[in-house]
Order: C-alpha cells, then sequence, then structure tokens
C-alpha cells in the first residue's frame, strides 16, 4: 500500500482493514497486482480497475470446487454480490460514504464466503 497510487486509496485501505477484521484467520497478500486476502485459499482481490468505485471480487481461489447447482449461498439482504458465476462476485463501492454506508453487510458476506475455502 505504500506505493500504490490510486485515486481511491483511502477506500482501498478502508477495505483492507474491514475484510482483515472480519476474521482472525484472514491473511493479506499481493495476487494480480492488488491487495488480495485467503484464509486456506485465496477469496477476494481488490478490483483497482474498476470505473464506478473500488470494487472487490470474491472468488474461490484456485481449485474446482463442488458448487451447487445454484451457486453459494451468501447471506445478502442489501443485494450488495453481482454474480459473475455459480462460484465467484464483486461488489463495488462508489465512495467512502456507500463503503460506510454498507460495511457492516459487507462484513457478513466476507464471514459466509470464507466457510467456503
Amino acid at each position: 500500500m505504500s506505493t500504490l497510487e490510486h485515486k481511491s486509496k483511502d477506500e482501498i485501505q478502508a477495505i483492507r482493514d474491514w475484510i482483515l477484521g472480519a476474521d482472525p484467520s484472514i491473511a493479506e497478500g499481493i495476487k494480480w497486482n492488488a491487495p488480495s486476502f485467503r484464509t486456506t485459499e485465496y477469496f477476494a482481490t481488490t478490483n483497482l480497475r474498476e470505473k464506478s468505485g473500488v470494487g472487490v471480487i470474491l472468488h474461490l481461489g484456485a481449485k474446482v470446487r463442488d458448487i451447487a447447482p445454484d451457486g453459494l449461498r451468501i447471506d445478502d439482504p442489501e443485494k450488495l454480490l453481482k454474480w459473475l458465476a455459480r462460484d465467484r462476485a464483486t461488489i463495488v463501492f462508489k465512495d467512502a460514504a456507500d463503503f460506510d454506508a454498507r460495511k457492516a453487510s459487507f462484513s457478513n458476506i466476507i464471514r459466509c464466503w470464507i466457510t467456503y475455502v
């Protein structure tokens, strides 16, 4: 983060802090030149190229998973997730205010998601 030059660096830092604080088993690394997060596998990567804010791509790491035909069961009452596939979704925060308003739901999604990795 010390060398990252990005217009939304403060929001990226807040997202990082929030993901790392969601569960003590979460660690951070760099994948695809972006802050990424793992437990036993990588499961989230910040999308630094998102044009409408800062995105987080949620995935299940490199291993193929046996997923139910209707996909993962993630509690998402605010409909933050935009599903890209049965095992992959994205969340986009427009700005710091948007993140602040939805960070509690975001933490719940992260805690649900890591049960699959």
